[in-house]
């Protein structure tokens, strides 16, 4: 039948290029959709840039390419469908690089529960027990691959965020508990018995998203700052970066944030990739940006995504071998489906805001990628991606699932939009593809943090340079202010505890003030480990700007940058600067000791001693600008 459907295509195919052809097609999806395994519909001219490239790619290891171009001609000649399905899988898992190894790892997992947080949550959202799923090995050959249990756990906990050595025999892995905290295990390939890390033992404290690092240590997330999302009153427990060091056994806190890091990984150059949600002053369904940073913490800054509004997330980001530029992602929205969505390639070299950057989406050869503003971003795409593993530019395994009727398998993804399944299993979901085989480790990059410090300078070349204040003329900023933030505990905030309509959410302390020179700069002392954002003032001390983020420099870092928001595709001035040629300023004080901003005590005063005496609330006189009766302490909230 499936057959019958198909040469019917390739008859229209070969008559007309419009409307019949068409209709054929999609016939041919759904009947794909409702019968048999997930398969995508033929597409001749995908297959075969497919083998075409291989063939000039791998020569000499891609022997078979011109007998499978040969029988593509056949084939499509005679309208075998038959044939070109099973052509097609032959000739795309015969790909050189699907033979570097035999064993693929992954996560089985039963579709009664797939144990994706939302995109507001960390694992710590996830039920601590309820989950049927295991560890499982696939062995070639591809086109009839077995499955194979690795490590099933004795109760019904979560396991998955697989991290496979550079050595490529042992993985880390995250576990639930019924009756206690998320934790990291260690687990050798040829021993399966996992072994858990001491990492923060605290009741109360989930540790999860182990990441291997090329000096043998391990970057992981914990719910340890005890910061909660705000909009959900805090029952989301964020997660932010620790690194733990295996010979002393000493843990350090690497970020600071106001909401989750996620999906830490190394890129090739040694830095690691993350990403980071920012919640403060700025739309939050499209703020997640993905930061990079050394493993020890110095040197944190964008990656992709900064002042933009598409993506709205990038979730299990990996990138593309032997590249410091590329990677693949897994473009998604903020509410509706929980982390799935498209699959992305980008390049920052092109551009590192919105879609100026994007390669090309999978499947969707040849065709633009717009950015589009919208919450539930990817709530009606299909197919949907998940976990991708770039094998190379052009060749990504990847979960997907091709329809809401399919289960989520494995495939071998590719630019040209060919999609191979290579295993799915009946009502469980695979999960979390991972080639087993050595790597090369990136490079060790020497630690720049004295732990002896407890401040950190920050260094800035020229600050009218970048779009953060496009039209501002030279000589009109006279001083920084600098603030930080106080973020929210588990079980606080919530929607009415806020300013305004999508407004701040937490506390800003004020720190003080430093002076910014007549060609822009600025050269300051910080306290480490310590999210800082910047107002820039006039001679009034008037802010013309706010930075809605924040850096975190490490103890004794010199931070530097050029301006505000300056792409980093962009070189800093070569001249020496007038900030440069001087010793650090220290903070001066804003009225006092460093304090969070108070309407009462910093506004008040100003509008008793100024304003009062002309609007005190009479008929005449109004707005009333005499301050409110104090609120009895049982009485309730103030209207």
């Amino acid at each position: 039948m499936k057959a019958a459907f198909m040469r019917q295509y390739f008859r229209n195919r070969n008559k007309h290029a419009g409307a019949a052809c068409l209709a054929w097609y999609m016939l041919c999806v759904m009947f794909f959709c409702a019968f048999g395994h997930a398969e995508t519909p033929f597409d001749e001219k995908a297959l075969r840039l497919a083998i075409e490239d291989l063939l000039a790619t791998y020569p000499d290891a891609y022997a078979r390419g011109d007998v499978y171009l040969e029988h593509l001609e056949a084939y499509v000649r005679e309208g075998d469908v038959e044939r070109l399905l099973r052509l097609r899988r032959d000739a795309l898992l015969d790909n050189p690089l699907l033979r570097r190894f035999d064993r693929l790892l992954l996560v089985k997992r039963s579709e009664r529960h797939l144990g994706l947080p939302q995109n507001w949550e960390g694992n710590s959202s996830l039920p601590r027990a309820g989950f049927d799923n295991e560890i499982a090995m696939l062995r070639a050959p591809w086109k009839h691959a077995r499955l194979f249990t690795l490590y099933r756990p004795d109760k019904p906990v979560f396991v998955g965020d697989l991290e496979l050595h550079f050595e490529g025999d042992r993985i880390l892995f995250s576990m639930s508990a019924p009756d206690g905290p998320w934790g990291i295990y260690e687990m050798s390939l040829d021993e399966p018995t996992p072994q858990a890390l001491p990492l923060i033992d605290a009741p109360d404290v989930d540790n999860y998203e182990g990441c291997y690092l090329p000096d043998g240590n391990i970057v992981f997330s914990s719910s340890a700052p005890f910061v909660g999302v705000p909009c959900v009153t805090g029952s989301s427990h964020v997660t932010n970066l620790y690194r733990y060091d295996r010979d002393s056994g000493h843990i350090r806190r690497l970020t600071f944030e106001q909401d989750h890091n996620w999906c830490p990984t190394v890129l090739p150059s040694g830095r690691i990739l993350y990403l980071r949600w920012e919640y403060s002053d700025i739309p939050h369904f499209v703020s997640r940006i993905l930061f990079h940073m050394n493993p020890d913490g110095t040197e944190q800054m964008e990656f992709y995504g900064s002042n933009s509004y598409w993506p709205n997330s990038m979730f299990y980001a990996r990138p593309i071998p032997g590249s410091a530029t590329r990677f693949a992602a897994i473009v998604g929205g903020h509410h509706g489906v929980p982390r799935m969505g498209e699959l992305v390639v980008f390049d920052a070299t092109k551009g590192r805001r919105e879609a100026d950057g994007v390669v090309q989406r999978i499947p969707g050869r040849g065709q633009p990628v717009t950015p589009v503003l919208r919450d539930n971003l990817v709530d009606e795409s299909w197919p949907r991606f998940l976990h991708p593993w770039p094998l190379s530019d052009k060749y990504f395994l990847v979960s997907a699932k091709l329809t809401p009727e399919t289960p989520w398998g494995v495939y071998l993804a590719d630019v040209f939009d060919n999609l191979v399944l290579i295993k799915e299993v009946d009502r469980h979901a695979l999960f979390e593809p991972i080639p087993v085989m050595s790597r090369p480790a990136p490079p060790v990059i020497p630690s720049k943090v004295d732990l002896e410090r407890a401040d950190a300078l920050v260094y800035m070349a020229d600050i009218y340079e970048g779009p953060g204040l496009a039209g501002v003329p030279p000589g009109t900023v006279k001083s920084l202010r600098l603030f930080t933030y106080h973020f929210a505990y588990h079980g606080m905030g919530g929607q009415i505890n806020r300013i305004g309509m999508d407004g701040p959410w937490d506390i800003k302390r004020v720190l003080g003030t430093t002076p910014v020179e007549a060609d822009g700069s600025a050269f300051f002392r910080v306290p480490a480990n310590t999210p800082i954002s910047i107002q820039p003032l006039d001679a009034e001390g008037k802010a013309i700007q706010l930075m809605r983020s924040w850096i975190t420099a490490m103890p004794g870092e010199t931070l530097s940058c050029v301006g505000c928001h300056e792409s980093q595709n962009t070189a800093p001035p070569p001249t020496a600067t007038l900030a440069s040629r001087r010793e650090p300023t220290e903070i001066a004080s804003w009225y006092g000791p460093p304090r969070g901003f108070s309407f009462i005590r910093e506004v008040q005063p100003a509008l008793d001693a100024l304003c009062v005496c002309w609007h005190d609330g009479s008929p005449d006189a109004l707005p009333d600008f005499r301050p409110l009766p104090p609120v009895h302490p049982d009485a309730g909230d103030a209207p």
